[in-house]
């Protein structure tokens, strides 16, 4: 079975114990790691994999062959995503800076690029001028060395943006708490609908369950594929990122991915989505 995934902290550290055979009747994966503009492009092609990691933005484009699992992905209160501006840019946390302005963001069909277009939508007069898609450790460079105006930044940039003279101009997850009072869903793992997802789901479970059982066991392969984080970074990002909703959805989890496609649809950003198919 093949599985693609992001070398971001919290997939590698949920699904160390799938890979490296620790799960009793769990099929061997075959693992490929990629950023998330990928893994989106992936599930929407033509030969996807079995397995994927993807935006709950990307959602709408793929469920005609896989289906949201349960379980795996990231949603959470207090880990959304970033909008950043340089310091050199002045400290005025005015979105309408933003207007006509060059931002570069981590996939066009990513939650986090989703959020800030409801978000600008509302709060940058004009909207912005040119979007930039870059990998999404690319982007605090480009900010820094003025080679875009503005980042949208996921993941552990939270912990680390200070370290690239960077300033903090929105917190999209805040802004998103305070109007709905849900968590934001940012990945989900979907499964192609011709695979036993209840095998798969339960798996995925196991596989998380070890995980906090045995958190030392992953250390070692979660810092091989973070991209010279620290470990203090590593665990941070670990801790924000992997909770409650990692192991089972849910009704609130649910609730947050339907509020977030309806109004996207509404908006027109989206292709509406028979909530019943996820």
């Amino acid at each position: 079975m093949n599985i693609t995934i992001s070398p971001c902290p919290n997939d590698t550290f949920v699904f160390h114990a799938w890979v490296h055979g620790l799960i009793p009747g769990a099929p061997k994966l075959d693992v490929t790691y990629a950023d998330i503009d990928i893994t989106n492009s992936l599930a929407a092609g033509p030969k996807g994999p079995d397995i994927v990691k993807i935006s709950y933005a990307a959602l709408p484009w793929v469920l005609s062959e896989y289906a949201l699992l349960p379980c795996g992905g990231a949603l959470g209160k207090g880990c959304g995503p970033l909008v950043l501006t340089s310091k050199r840019a002045g400290s005025n946390n005015d979105p309408a800076k933003l207007s006509s302005r060059r931002v570069a963001v981590p996939s066009e069909r990513s939650t986090a690029y989703l959020l800030f277009r409801l978000w600008a939508a509302q709060n940058v007069p004009g909207g912005v001028g040119e979007i930039i898609v870059l990998p999404f450790n690319e982007i605090m460079p480009a900010v820094r060395d003025g080679l875009v105006d503005a980042g949208l930044v996921i993941h552990e940039a939270r912990f680390t943006y200070s370290a690239y003279g960077l300033t903090l101009l929105a917190d999209l997850g805040s802004w998103w708490e305070q109007d709905t009072n849900l968590p934001i869903p940012l990945g989900a793992i979907v499964a192609r609908r011709s695979l036993d997802r209840a095998a798969i789901t339960g798996w995925i479970q196991a596989s998380v369950k070890y995980a906090w059982a045995h958190p030392e066991e992953s250390k070692e392969y979660v810092l091989h594929h973070s991209q010279e984080l620290s470990t203090e970074v590593t665990q941070a990002h670990i801790k924000l990122y992997v909770n409650e909703f990692t192991e089972n959805i849910g009704a609130t989890g649910y609730k947050a991915v339907s509020t977030l496609l309806n109004r996207a649809s509404y908006e027109g950003l989206v292709p509406k989505v028979d909530l019943e198919a996820l």
